[in-house]
């Protein structure tokens, strides 16, 4: 069994060893055994802002905690209550049910509740060790310079993270600050900056050529200490590094490196003077690439000494700058995209109340269509029927004798008012189809007795055109009874036949033929008239449509007839065609289904005679639909709510049916559909059982214990009210 170490509380180190210790918890996590957690301020990113440096390694066998304590200090700690203490604040200060949240959770949960493992302890403290030894190195080099610069771990993690905030959508600022701040810490620079350039293209320009002076400005600064000067509020003084000659080098991905300022022969005095000023002895600036355009740079600075800035460290910097300008590309896409989000929001806005206003204007159109048609119905067709009604009095029972000029103006005012009421009927009887409220008034009829009730009051309007009409049927006498909407039929045929006659021409002929086919009829109206035209065809069945639009056409009608037509037979689910050609006639076919199995089902629907039900239902709100349902539906209902005292109730009232609702206490369903099936007479009692789910595995035993049905609640109170009639009356489990 390993052995614990001593008790260690915090200890105090100098701010300077963070990499080194860092590096060396990064490195214990592949020698711990099980399960271990880490978790740095690089983890942290921009969620927890100002967050201070640490790095934390928890597990089962050995946990540790590194973390700055001021600008000049930093703490390492063993002690579990110490480690979880910092986590558990950290976990306050982040976004509430964030994935971070979850993460410190689980890095907690690994956190050992006793001291670390002896080996594992000495181990990380060779580890320190080794990479606190300064050895050989040049006085310009930081300390901690070589140790830095073999992180390659701590790097790639500062990569991920970048590239891990952008793909939560983090704000380009924020981010920015923690890219900066990090990359200070770990190239051990005394400043760092990111400087933005105004939005200028250099593409295009050649290296000779005068580039204008580009008035810049510092948006991040990260300092070593509060000791240094701060360059924010300052900014022209950087123009020594972005001279007009510079960023054209720039532009084509060049990295500035002056390892000290006083002994650089490319620097010039006035450069010098400048860099001087605010306290620069050595510096590092690479450019920010955004789309192939010079966004702006990235610059280090040795304040104190010189340094030798080497070749990893410039490629570090390069890296970070590439994923600064993948952060900025991707703001800039989100920036696009939340104002085509928010033009696309108007639009829909702009639209949505285009919408509501023709919304309001239908409604109020459709409104003055209603007052209008009923207006007609009732303002029009009153009088016009009054006209008919008295001219055709006076035609035949006149007071006195009538000249022939009397006779002619009465006779045209009867015709007139007819045919007025004949168009007001079209107009009422098709908005009425179209507005979808008509629906089928189904009966059971004969057809030979229809075609003969037509032909005669289509024959006197033959007649009076000269027009020869004859019918030709072929309907077996089995086979004449049909069920449809005897109305609608008629309105259909009436129309065809009208047509045919009005379109054909003196010593025509109009022949109507009418066939039974498998569970079909066909009505067929042939003439000898005009004809149509192909290119009329396609219009034909258009409301308001006459194929003679002009003003003084030959043929009357609203164009309303042939519409209608069509809306009959459409709801009656069939089909009309036509064909024709001009000016040797056309011919109409209307296919109508029978309606038979519309005409069951409305029959089923009806109410039976009244006979008494028992139901047993605890919900008041329930029970009270039930009631007042079934007795509507003529059926005597008796209500009770306990089941405990339904047997002998049943026994005495003999209903012809009880309703139980499965959901009784204490299995009281089952229990009384099973005491109902032993109690003698109660064998054509039918039980149906009221259940809240469709699929039930005590659906089963409701039908093995002697129930006749189960129906769902959830059902319209119209289809329950047709399946308890069914079942009453054929006798059959649904």
């Amino acid at each position: 069994m390993p052995v614990s170490a001593p008790e260690i509380f915090e200890h105090t180190l100098p701010q300077h060893v963070y990499p080194q210790l860092g590096s060396s918890l990064v490195d214990m996590v592949r020698s711990i055994p099980g399960v271990a957690k880490l978790l740095t301020s690089i983890d942290v990113g921009v969620l927890v802002p100002e967050t201070q440096r640490f790095t934390v390694l928890t597990s089962k066998s050995f946990s540790a905690l590194v973390y700055e304590a001021g600008e000049t200090q930093l703490k390492l700690t063993f002690e579990p209550l110490a480690i979880t203490t910092f986590l558990q604040r950290l976990y306050q200060r982040c976004p509430v049910d964030t994935p971070l949240q979850q993460r410190i959770t689980e890095v907690i949960e690994r956190q050992s509740r006793k001291n670390n493992d002896a080996k594992l302890q000495g181990q990380f403290t060779l580890l320190s060790l080794a990479a606190m030894s300064p050895g050989p190195r040049s006085d310009a080099v930081p300390l901690s310079h070589e140790v830095t610069l073999h992180q390659p771990a701590i790097q790639e993690r500062l990569c991920h993270q970048i590239i891990s905030q952008l793909s939560q959508g983090v704000e380009l600022s924020p981010l920015l600050a923690m890219v900066v701040r990090e990359t200070r810490h770990l190239l051990q620079a005394d400043r760092l900056l990111i400087y933005q350039l105004p939005p200028t293209d250099l593409s295009g320009t050649e290296p000779h050529q005068q580039v204008p002076a580009q008035s810049g400005s510092v948006i991040h600064e990260a300092l070593a200490s509060s000791e240094l000067r701060s360059v924010l509020s300052d900014q022209e003084q950087l123009w020594g590094i972005a001279s007009p000659e510079s960023l054209l080098k720039y532009q084509q991905g060049y990295t500035l490196a002056i390892h000290d300022v006083l002994q650089n022969d490319a620097v010039s005095e006035s450069l010098a003077t400048v860099l001087d000023s605010i306290q620069v002895r050595a510096l590092l600036v690479t450019p920010i690439l955004v789309k192939s355009g010079l966004w702006g740079l990235c610059i280090a600075h040795q304040c104190l000494q010189p340094r030798q800035w080497h070749a990893q460290e410039q490629d570090l910097l390069k890296r970070i700058a590439a994923h600064i300008s993948i952060a900025i590309h991707q703001a800039a896409l989100h920036d696009q995209v939340q104002q085509h989000k928010k033009t696309l929001d108007e639009q829909v806005e702009h639209r949505t109340q285009e919408l509501q206003a023709a919304l309001l204007a239908a409604q109020s159109s459709n409104q003055a269509k209603t007052d209008f048609l009923a207006t007609m119905n009732h303002e029009l067709r009153t009088p016009l029927t009054c006209v008919i009604g008295m001219s055709a009095t006076l035609l035949r029972w006149s007071l006195g004798p009538l000249t022939d000029k009397q006779r002619s103006c009465l006779q045209t005012i009867h015709d007139s008012g007819e045919h007025l009421l004949e168009l007001i009927n079209d107009i009422l009887d098709f908005s009425h189809v179209q507005s979808g409220k008509a629906t089928l008034n189904i009966s059971d009829f004969s057809l030979t007795t229809l075609i003969q009730q037509l032909l005669q009051v289509m024959r006197d309007k033959a007649d009076a055109h000269q027009v020869q009409l004859k019918a030709n049927l072929k309907i077996p006498p089995e086979r004449d009874r049909f069920i449809a909407d005897l109305r609608r039929v008629q309105q259909i045929l009436i129309s065809l036949i009208d047509n045919a006659i009005k379109f054909t021409p003196m010593g025509g002929k109009v022949k109507l033929r009418v066939w039974v086919e498998t569970n079909t009829v066909v009505f067929q109206v042939e003439d000898t008239g005009i004809g149509i035209s192909p290119s009329q065809l396609p219009h034909l069945f258009e409301k308001f449509q006459q194929l003679d639009a002009s003003y003084h056409r030959t043929y009357e009608g609203a164009g309303l007839g042939l519409a209608l037509a069509q809306q009959c037979v459409t709801l009656h689910q069939g089909w009309i065609d036509v064909s024709s050609e001009e000016g040797q006639g056309s011919i109409f076919t209307v296919q109508l289904p029978n309606q038979s199995a519309l005409f069951q089902q409305e029959a089923s629907s009806q109410p039976l005679s009244a006979g008494r039900i028992v139901l047993i239902e605890g919900h008041e709100e329930d029970a009270t639909l039930l009631c007042d349902m079934l007795t509507a539906a003529n059926y005597q209902v008796i209500w009770m709510v306990e089941a405990s005292a339904a047997i002998d109730q049943i026994r005495l009232l003999q209903p012809i049916a009880v309703i139980v609702d499965a959901q009784l206490p204490a299995q009281g369903c089952l229990s009384l559909i099973r005491r109902l099936r032993e109690l003698p007479g109660t064998d054509k009692t039918k039980i149906i059982v009221l259940t809240q789910e469709g699929i039930s595995k005590d659906h089963q035993r409701y039908l093995s214990l002697g129930a006749d049905a189960y129906l769902l609640k959830s059902l319209q109170p119209e289809d329950l009210l047709r399946k308890v009639n069914v079942l009453l009356k054929s006798a059959s489990v649904l």
